[in-house]
């Protein structure tokens, strides 16, 4: 049975546990405020070492720094994790944004994503958030698995975020 839990800073080496490879059919492009699709078929392999200590630092830097972490698990093995950054975003700082968001390859498509977003939007709402601000992968299951969620493109670009990941789809969410 998967269960879906709050994650603590000293779990961070479970993230070694994800998957994130990927065949992938089409990307999305934003230009000029529309999404548009490009066929773009290739395999996304596993991350390697580097990328596996980037997405750990980033994890437990926003753990430190008050943000909050929930995974799903089969067992003890991490098969999910999602992460929601502490800083508050936007003009009215009511944003606050989803870092992190993974399940491993043999587990997608089983609604574990939705668990986690689900408890992370909860987390969010108890904070004070009136939106979720999402970076989105450009990869069609990204962008399709938070459009189905209620996000849409952003009115409001967060330009340190937009400066880091220019080729994401930048989504807001209410909440």
């Amino acid at each position: 049975m998967i269960s879906v839990t709050e994650m603590k800073l000293e779990d961070s080496y479970r993230i070694r546990d994800i998957d994130r490879s990927e065949t992938i059919e089409l990307i999305y492009k934003c230009l000029d405020g529309e999404i548009q699709e490009v066929k773009l078929p290739h395999e996304c392999p596993n991350w390697e070492e580097e990328h596996y200590r980037e997405i750990i630092e980033r994890y437990e830097f926003e753990l430190s720094n008050g943000g909050t972490a929930y995974g799903a698990y089969d067992g003890d093995k991490l098969i999910g994790f999602g992460v929601l950054a502490h800083k508050f975003r936007g003009k009215d700082q009511r944003q606050l944004q989803l870092d992190l968001m993974y399940v491993s390859r043999n587990y997608r498509r089983q609604g574990i994503g939705s668990r986690i977003f689900h408890e992370l939007s909860q987390v969010a709402i108890e904070k004070g958030a009136a939106q979720l601000y999402i970076s989105a992968t450009e990869t069609e299951s990204a962008v399709k698995f938070y459009t189905s969620r209620g996000s849409a493109l952003t009115s409001e670009l967060d330009e340190e975020l937009f400066r880091k990941e220019p080729n994401d789809i930048h989504m807001t969410k209410e909440l």
